[in-house]
């Protein structure tokens, strides 16, 4: 039974919808404030002045006033309370929040007919709330006035007769009411939505319409000027006079509005084109030209303001982009590996800024160039001297040979020779050493060679009867072990090699290293070594070679491969088996002592480590069957699968032609590849221009299909609407079908049908007629690939849209309009097919979505909940067998499991239903009883089954079934089904965490999660919030170890269980 679920984001919201500049980190500097719906972040930029508060209003009426306390480096609430009342109608156009100039009150307009005020005195401490009435109903923006002895605000709003006018009000803070403004503007642009008020000494507003933009003020001051019809949402002030403004409108285009002043009094305005970006929703001028464009529709941008336009016409020069995700309006999730470890392939963003994104756990690798070689055994690279910053040669050693690559002229790999290196037998470890001169260990000597000659300087050879079977180096020393447990250790010395020490171990050494940590980069004080027989790691000093620690690992696997290396300025042992188990340990760069020993499960295969750097920061990577970059991030260790099958060797290959890149042997190959970002989800972007609806993948053509369309701007607002088949590897275009003039793609899927071998495409259609209320006719397409191409192979009309089209049992199953309608698979006599109606279903307002499993079928409705139907084969016919009787508004469904089925509502909210096949009374069995409840604070639009990771069978995640959902705001997010002790044990570790754990502005986290409509407010159940529970993992060692004692449990044990869990994402 899926009935206890754990919800957590593995990708956090991108949709941006507000932004704001101020001094919020300190008086002396500049911070660019972003709300991403349910995350504030705070970036830093520049030092200024005063320290600013910041205010923030949650759609659920609760608000807080916050400031940074520069000390601790925290938030702390100022302020905090709830504006919600009794009484009032919600307002349709949004809730405003707006602060007066002077910062006396704060206004608000959350139901209409009724403007909330909150005074505030001067230290900023928030007085008690009142309500004034305001007779204008229909309210389209608020904005208060500058300049004004008394708060002043301006309304803009509709009558009933569908006109728009401008009025102002003053705020009599003693009276608690509205005395009429000094000026009004009647019958505006009929498109008017936005006031911008001008700051003193010029005051007054700009009215922003859809063909004209006006300024007027209270000395009947009235300036317009018209522009091409757009519509405009966005704004941002360029100077604190408020002469020059930027506006951004749906089309993404980017305007200067200039307003000329002589003295302070307006002249005129003056529009200029800047340049295209994506479509903003905020956007806020930050310094020198430098502008930050939020956007919810597209990727956020910084973009600087050129004072010269390009080539193109534009003054815009895009400096980085923010991904966004949002919205996702669907997604599939894809198995191109067959490894159980899925891509998301998402439907993201809407109009121009429409896209694919193709969204996975891990790290990729792109391969730069590759060639073939059978049975590498080890890669180094060197320098061709010291402090070159470039690598030039890359050592590749064979079993019975070595052979040398180095980048020539043309940036080609060829091959080399290094004279003073043995190349007739395989090498053991390569290094750049100090005083410009190379390394190199062999079976039977160890060998030092002039970088610029090329030639043997110096050479120690393994003593008659020995020879060398594990070796490692650092730029000024060496250690070897000789086999029977001998461990040899020599330095450079004057460009000589010096045996330095030698012990005798009571086994054989079967991995060792001594990469320098700590202040010396050249010299190590600390040697790793790794042991045969009793399966231990031991620290040594050098250079006197005594034992400092002993760490038993336990098992009978022995460490194949040792590593000493710095993350963050944090110095770690990490020590590898051959069975893919990983040991990390901190470790004590002076005193050599280990503590916090932790162990995860990489692959199935021995690993061997090695260090790497990206980007200036030191990272490592694991080579095995299931190749892993390990990273630092908030001083934690994280580890990120890379995207590549089997990994034998890795060195870093750092050249001019190829920064930052990586040598790889794979079996029977070489590559060279750069790596992306090291962060756990890596996104790749196929731009469309277009709006993408619905997608679909299908595994036997190797292809996606999509069904999208395009808004064409020439024309009158119409729209093209397509289907497009992309290869699923490469995501390039094979196909587009046009679909009718009207007729927009609500579903697609791919199935097959009875009798038939054959896989084909279903499109489920809608001709949406501006005067119909509701479709009443679609069409259901299907469709054959054949030779990368889209063939029509049958058409069939239906009475309504087909929202959601399911395989069903060799059969499809649509849903159209109110009804759900099953079709049969039937052949004609000349070998044709046609699409049949068996049986269908009346019955619901709109049936929007449908999953099936076996003979059962799930509805969401528009408006009525869930619903589970099922189908008979004795009377083909399909029964409604119970419903959830709440009036639940659909925005997704899908069932977790034959019992369990997960709804989402446009309330944001998740719940779960759960069928009683063994009520005793059939009144009880027609029930779907609500067994789980949750706030996710996202509107849901798709549901699938499938694991954004890699499901190791050995671990215990490995056997949680997860369902992932994608949402507006950008968000991907995994429900997860655990087993009911280990549900139990999480509840109590939240509800501990909730106590120690804060929320911002002190609002309560059960109120946040409590399950909240129009209809009713009801306490979280059977959820639980892994965004929380992970949390755990960034508090301080003191937090957690109040929170693991009010648990009864180590802190270790804790963090295991929540790294555990991490890792279900």
């Amino acid at each position: 039974m899926n009935v206890w679920n754990y919800v957590v984001t593995a990708h956090k919201p991108t949709s941006v919808s507000h932004s704001c500049v101020g001094n919020f980190t300190s008086p002396n500097q500049l911070n660019l404030i972003i709300a991403k719906c349910t995350r504030i972040e705070i970036h830093l930029l520049t030092p200024q002045g005063l320290q600013d508060f910041l205010f923030i209003a949650t759609e659920r009426y609760k608000f807080c006033v916050l400031q940074w306390d520069t000390e601790k480096s925290e938030l702390i609430t100022r302020a905090m309370g709830d504006v919600s009342d009794r009484i009032g109608r919600p307002t349709d156009n949004g809730q405003i929040g707006i602060i007066d100039p002077d910062c006396r009150l704060i206004g608000l307009h959350l139901y209409d007919g009724l403007f909330k005020v909150i005074p505030f005195d001067n230290k900023g401490q928030l007085k008690e709330a009142f309500n004034i009435r305001l007779e204008e109903l229909q309210v389209l923006d608020i904005k208060f006035l500058h300049g004004c002895v008394k708060p002043t605000i301006v309304v803009l709003y509709q009558d009933n007769k569908d006109v728009r006018h401008v009025k102002t009000y003053e705020v009599a803070l003693k009276d608690k009411d509205f005395i009429e403004g000094p000026w009004s503007q009647n019958n505006v642009d009929n498109g008017a939505g936005l006031l911008i008020p001008v700051p003193a000494p010029l005051g007054g507003v700009i009215i922003i319409g859809e063909e004209q933009i006006v300024y007027c003020n209270a000395n009947s001051t009235f300036k317009a000027i018209p522009i091409k019809q757009s519509i405009i949402r966005a704004y941002g002030r360029v100077d604190p006079d408020g002469s020059r403004y930027l506006l951004g409108d749906n089309t993404g285009i980017l305007h200067l509005l200039v307003l000329t002043h002589e003295r302070e009094r307006v002249t005129g305005l003056k529009i200029e084109y800047l340049g295209e970006t994506s479509i903003a929703s905020s956007i806020s001028y930050l310094d020198n030209g430098v502008v930050y464009v939020g956007s919810r529709f597209g990727d956020s941008q910084l973009v600087k303001l050129n004072l010269q336009a390009d080539a193109s016409g534009s003054f815009v020069e895009i400096l980085e982009r923010y991904v966004n995700l949002g919205p996702i309006v669907d997604f599939c999730v894809i198995d191109l590996d067959r490894q159980g470890q899925g891509q998301v392939v998402t439907c993201s963003g809407a109009f121009k800024d429409g896209s694919l994104r193709v969204v996975r756990n891990g790290i990729g690798i792109n391969e730069q160039a590759s060639v073939e070689l059978q049975g590498i055994k080890g890669l180094w690279s060197l320098k061709s001297s010291f402090n070159d910053p470039y690598d030039m040669y890359l050592v590749v050693s064979f079993i019975s040979e070595t052979r040398f690559l180095a980048m020539n002229m043309e940036d080609e790999l060829e091959e080399t020779e290094i004279e003073g290196f043995d190349a007739q037998t395989q090498t053991l470890f390569c290094q750049n050493a100090i005083n410009d001169l190379l390394i190199q260990v062999t079976a039977n000597s160890v060998r030092l060679v002039s970088c610029t000659s090329r030639e043997l300087v110096d050479q120690w050879n393994a003593p008659a009867g020995f020879s060398v079977n594990v070796a490692s180096a650092n730029a000024s020393q060496v250690l070897l072990a000789t086999g029977g447990g001998h461990l040899v250790y020599l330095e450079i010395r004057d460009a000589k090699l010096v045996e330095v020490k030698h012990a005798q171990l009571e086994h054989e050494i079967s991995c060792l290293d001594l990469n320098p940590i700590g202040e010396h980069l050249e010299y190590s004080s600390l040697a790793a070594v790794g042991m045969w027989t009793d399966i231990s790691v031991r620290i040594f000093s050098l250079p006197d070679l005594v034992l400092i620690r002993k760490e038993n690992l336990g098992g009978e696997i022995v460490p194949r491969s040792v590593l000493l290396c710095t993350l963050e300025g944090v110095s770690y042992l990490l020590c590898a088996l051959g069975d893919g188990n990983l040991f990390s340990f901190l470790l004590n760069a002076s005193t050599g002592e280990l503590t916090d020993r932790k162990k995860v499960t990489l692959g199935t295969q021995p690993i061997s480590l090695r260090t790497f750097s990206s980007k200036g920061t030191t990272h490592v990577f694991a080579s095995s069957d299931r190749p892993t970059v390990i990273y630092s991030s908030n001083k934690k260790l994280l580890y990120s699968n890379v995207n590549l099958k089997e990994v034998n060797h890795m060195c870093p290959f750092n050249t001019a032609a190829f920064p930052d890149s990586l040598a790889i042997a794979k079996e029977g190959e070489l590559s060279i590849g750069t790596i992306d970002d090291i962060q756990k989800l890596h996104i790749r972007t196929i731009p469309l221009n277009e709006q993408a609806r619905r997608i679909c993948h299908q595994e036997q053509s190797k292809t996606l299909a999509f069904c999208s369309f395009k808004y064409n701007q020439s024309v009158e607002e119409s729209e093209t609407h397509l289907i497009r088949l992309l290869d699923h590897q490469t995501f390039e275009s094979l196909c587009v079908y046009p679909l009718d003039q009207y007729e927009c793609g609500c579903s697609i899927i791919s199935c097959s049908f009875v009798d038939d071998n054959n896989v084909y495409y279903c499109v489920g259609t809608a001709y949406v007629i501006p005067e119909e209320n509701e479709p009443t006719k679609g069409r259901i397409l299907v469709f054959a690939v054949e030779d990368g191409s889209l063939q029509l192979i049958v058409e069939k009309e239906t009475k309504g849209a087909v929202y959601s089209l399911n395989a069903f049992n060799g059969k499809l199953l649509a849903a159209i309009n109110q009804k759900i309608q099953l079709y049969k698979w039937m052949s004609r006599e000349d070998g044709s097919h046609e699409l049949q109606s068996e049986c269908g279903h009346h019955g619901h307002i709109l049936a929007l979505y449908t999953q099936t499993r076996g003979d059962f079928i799930v509805v969401g409705d528009l408006m009525k909940s869930i619903s589970l139907l099922v189908y008979k084969h004795e009377e083909s016919a399909i029964e409604e067998r119970a419903r959830d009787y709440n009036a639940n508004w659909m925005t997704a469904v899908e069932m977790l499991d034959d019992e369990v089925y997960v709804g989402a509502e446009n309330g944001y909210n998740l719940f779960t239903v759960r069928k009683n096949s063994d009520a005793a009374t059939d009144d009880e069995r027609a029930k779907l009883e609500v067994v789980g409840e949750y706030h996710l604070g996202e509107f849901v639009n798709r549901f699938r089954h499938g694991s954004l990771v890699m499901r190791l069978p050995d671990s215990e995640i490995g056997k949680i079934p997860t369902v992932i959902f994608g949402t507006i705001n950008g968000v991907i997010g995994i429900i997860a089904s655990l087993p009911h002790d280990h549900y139990t044990f999480l509840e109590k570790f939240q509800s501990t965490l909730v106590k120690y754990i804060k929320g911002v502005g002190n609002m309560s986290h059960e109120q946040w999660r409590s399950f909240h409509n129009d209809k009713k407010t009801a306490e979280a159940r059977n959820f639980l919030d892994g965004d929380l529970i992970e949390s755990f993992l960034d508090l301080s060692r003191s937090k957690m170890e109040v929170v693991s004692k009010a648990m009864g449990v180590s802190v270790e044990d804790l963090s295991k269980i929540v790294e555990e869990l991490t890792r279900l994402h």
